[in-house]
């Protein structure tokens, strides 16, 4: 079912109050302005974006969030339906290489927009029988997401018996082929002989916060999801969080920044009203969380919400945390591009490093987004300064666990020395860098213990257990990327639209709800 078919015309006094910025925020804000309703967003930062930040440092400004983008189309339909051109807004050029992966200076591999090249590069690192091994891969991974884009990643609150249903119009086998019940690693262990493609692929259960050791094997869809296409946008994805709040406001929406919510209010039962850290009370129709559910089931927004999710209460395995190092500094040795990878010579004991022991990994994966490389301008001279972003993953204990200055740096010994047995050369100045750790995240993202994906996608299950738009609380829904259909920038602006259609889907099927009179509250403007 498309928005458009759910979503009423006359809007224009139903009041809609939107909690946090982030994408998932931004892209319901969009989708209900658009359409008439009063929508107000209230966000604790100074900028949108949520975890789509950037880092200050000294005169630049280095991105320190999320940095690959995907899944283009999902963002030419959120500015059409808002009634914009996604390309009049935001400068997207698509990247000829995908990312450079090193596990040392004489192993590297490029993988291409173009499947062919990469296929002839994977035949020069690993020989000409995995290079026909990767085009196997890729074809599998291109069932998986055709298979569960419309019947999983766009769809209501899905379940197993759901996706069934759905998926019995395309048939059965097509959801057997999937290998659902399957781990990533052992999937990947069928397709691949190398134990560097292996580890490879592996990394897209990280996309999810998640080993590749419990994830499920559907994740193999990301591989055909950077096929389709990864952009570089020359003003950094931060660019596509204020294209999206400079629209929201054309259309009328307000936003009000550095206002945290302290409480989300209930009348008769609904959400009603929101308390903001000013203390000041604004009644509203519905509200549209944009926060990690743990929020709300911690207290964060109040006791009257904690129960917002359905079902029972579960213990569910945080996904995972990050530490990194926002620098501006030269480098040598290494010719990088926007996104590069270097890996661990132990990947298992890197994950059981993080979701068994609960620490840093020992010897860390590196991912290093050198955000001059690749853009329209040119790249960065020899020995110039230049912006990097690197981030190791890390367990998301923050809210038990404060890393402090000597654990921080013995853990940057470790990350900096694989780039150097890799041969990148960072001359990092500690003025010019900023360490953002576990602890740090928690602050930024409360309840989370610095979790950035919500729960770890870990079992078969994992995925369906993610909460959906709608709550056991009338009048409120979730978004962003710990609800359905996960994390990452173009899934949480899914969620967003999600988020939007139910919203209106409920309003359309029970008629114009009624305010509740609130003593002393003020309406949105």
């Amino acid at each position: 079912m498309s928005q458009r078919e759910v979503i009423p015309r006359a809007m224009k006094d139903l009041r809609i109050a939107i909690i946090g910025a982030g994408i998932g925020g931004l892209s319901a804000a969009l989708a209900l302005v658009s359409r008439g309703a009063e929508v107000t967003v209230l966000e604790r930062a100074a900028q949108p974006g949520g975890k789509v930040r950037e880092v200050a440092i000294g005169d630049s400004a280095v991105a320190s969030g999320p940095t690959v983008f995907t899944m283009r189309p999902v963002f030419d339909e959120i500015f059409a339906e808002a009634g914009a051109d996604f390309t009049a807004r935001v400068v997207a050029r698509p990247a000829e290489i995908l990312a450079r992966h090193a596990w040392s200076t004489r192993e590297q591999l490029d993988l291409y927009a173009d499947l062919h090249r990469s296929a002839a590069a994977i035949g020069e690192l690993a020989g000409p029988a995995e290079a026909r091994r990767y085009l196997a891969f890729c074809a599998a991974a291109r069932k998986t997401f055709d298979t569960l884009e419309r019947t999983f990643i766009r769809a209501q609150r899905p379940t197993p018996l759901s996706l069934v249903q759905r998926t019995a119009a395309v048939g059965m086998h097509r959801l057997l082929h999937i290998r659902p019940f399957t781990t990533l690693w052992a999937a990947l262990q069928s397709h691949f002989n190398d134990p560097r493609l292996r580890q490879l692929f592996g990394r897209y259960a990280t996309y999810c916060g998640s080993s590749p050791y419990e994830a499920p094997a559907t994740l193999m869809l990301v591989a055909h999801v950077e096929q389709e296409g990864v952009w570089l946008l020359d003003d950094g994805i931060q660019r596509l969080a204020e294209a999206m709040r400079e629209l929201a406001v054309e259309r009328g929406a307000t936003f009000r920044f550095g206002t945290a919510v302290a409480e989300i209010e209930l009348h008769g039962g609904r959400a009603s009203a929101v308390i903001d850290s000013h203390g000041e009370r604004q009644a509203c129709d519905a509200v549209v969380c944009n926060a990690d559910p743990a929020a709300l089931a911690s207290g964060h927004f109040g006791a009257a919400v904690r129960a917002a999710m359905p079902g029972p209460p579960r213990r569910q395995r945080r996904s995972l945390s990050s530490l990194t190092w926002s620098i501006e500094a030269p480098t040598q040795g290494f010719a990088l591009l926007h996104h590069n990878v270097f890996f661990s010579r132990d990947y298992r004991r890197e994950f059981d490093d993080i979701f068994r022991r609960g620490r840093v990994p020992f010897e860390p994966t590196v991912y290093v987004c050198a955000q001059d490389r690749g853009r329209a301008s040119a790249t960065p001279e020899p020995g110039a300064n230049e912006r990097l972003f690197c981030l190791v993953n890390a367990p998301a204990v923050g809210d038990t666990h404060e890393f402090g200055t000597e654990e921080v740096e013995q853990c940057a010994t470790r990350t900096f020395s694989v780039l150097k047995r890799c041969g990148l050369e960072v001359a990092r100045d500690p003025e010019r860098t900023v360490v953002t750790t576990p602890s740090d995240f928690e602050r930024m993202f409360p309840a989370t213990g610095g979790a950035l994906y919500g729960q770890a996608s870990h079992g078969w299950r994992a995925s369906f257990d993610r909460p959906a738009a709608s709550t056991r609380i009338p009048g409120l829904y979730l978004a962003g990327g710990g609800t359905h259909p996960g994390p990452g920038v173009p899934m949480a602006a899914v969620s967003g639209r999600l988020a939007a259609q139910q919203l209106l889907a409920d309003q359309a099927s029970t008629g114009r709800w009624r305010r509740a009179a609130m003593p002393g509250g003020t309406s949105m403007p």
